[in-house]
């Protein structure tokens, strides 16, 4: 067993995991996160706490932020805001089909590095001349897609909630309109988009347990013997593990839970020890 604290560079930014070491900051502390540029200042978000999962590997945190390394990291934030001027007023003057996400500047070696989305390939070989004059160091530009600009922009994914990739997500996996069939969402481009409009990432998360309750439940149409009498399936309800049956006397519907209508009564009691009567709906 051993700690993990969690922190961010960003308020609501994307979360990076520690070794807390022998340090115990408290949620809200500014502490110090090596990086292959050096120690740099990020906020405690999860304050350091036992966790039975293997961490090894971790980097560990390099110890409370000073003065000193406040007053660094408030200067790199008026560069990079400085930069991000810089860098849309000669986007405009070059009339380039350019949009400025995220700038990230390493102090160490003086070096800018602008992330902008484009819909094609653009030519900022002069661009990154006048970058470079400009803000006296050396600048590097970086085309990204429209999932990396949401998770540097970050914003609320329809849910409520801050966007996952801008928060948890390492890397992207593939998500497909197969998975949103499958769960029996609308095929509509603007209800199953996020705020990068592609589809949306969490498509993904119960697409496995739909996949397996579909391998095992009676599909639609089909005749099943429930606890109120025989029937015919007309629905699923997969978070709930059940299926809608309409019974054959009088037409009523109910809710069964799938074992019961898929695999021997006993087998489903000895497992569960209770009756599972059905629940008219």
């Amino acid at each position: 067993m051993g700690m993990i604290m969690a922190v961010s560079f960003t308020r609501y930014g994307r979360l990076y995991y520690l070794d807390p070491g022998e340090h115990s900051p408290k949620v809200g502390d500014k502490v110090l996160v090596p990086t292959d540029s050096g120690a740099e200042v990020a906020e405690c978000v999860w304050a350091p706490q036992y966790t039975s999962e293997d961490i090894d590997g971790l980097p560990v945190c390099a110890g409370m932020a000073g003065e000193e390394h406040l007053a660094r990291d408030e200067l790199n934030k008026r560069r990079r805001a400085e930069a991000r001027s810089v860098s849309k007023r000669l986007i405009k003057r070059h009339t380039l089909p350019m949009k400025v996400v995220g700038i990230d500047y390493l102090d160490q070696d003086n070096v800018y590095t602008v992330y902008f989305s484009a819909p094609h390939r653009v030519d900022f070989r002069a661009l990154v001349r006048d970058l470079a004059r400009n803000l006296r160091a050396r600048v590097e530009l970086r085309q990204i897609g429209p999932r990396d600009e949401a998770r540097l922009q970050g914003g609320i994914g329809p849910c409520g909630r801050d966007l996952c990739c801008a928060t948890f997500l390492k890397d992207f996996e593939p998500v497909s309109v197969r998975m949103a069939k499958d769960q029996d969402l609308p095929v509509n481009p603007l209800r199953i988009a996020g705020a990068c409009g592609r589809l949306m990432c969490c498509l993904k998360y119960e697409h496995p347990l739909y996949q397996e309750f579909r391998a095992s439940a009676p599909r639609v149409g089909a005749s099943v013997e429930t606890p109120q009498g025989a029937g015919t399936v007309v629905g699923h309800n997969v978070p709930s593990d059940s299926v809608v049956v309409r019974l054959n006397d009088g037409g009523r519907r109910c809710s069964c839970s799938k074992a019961s209508v898929c695999g021997p009564r006993k087998a489903y009691d000895s497992a569960y020890g209770e009756e599972s009567g059905g629940e008219m709906v």
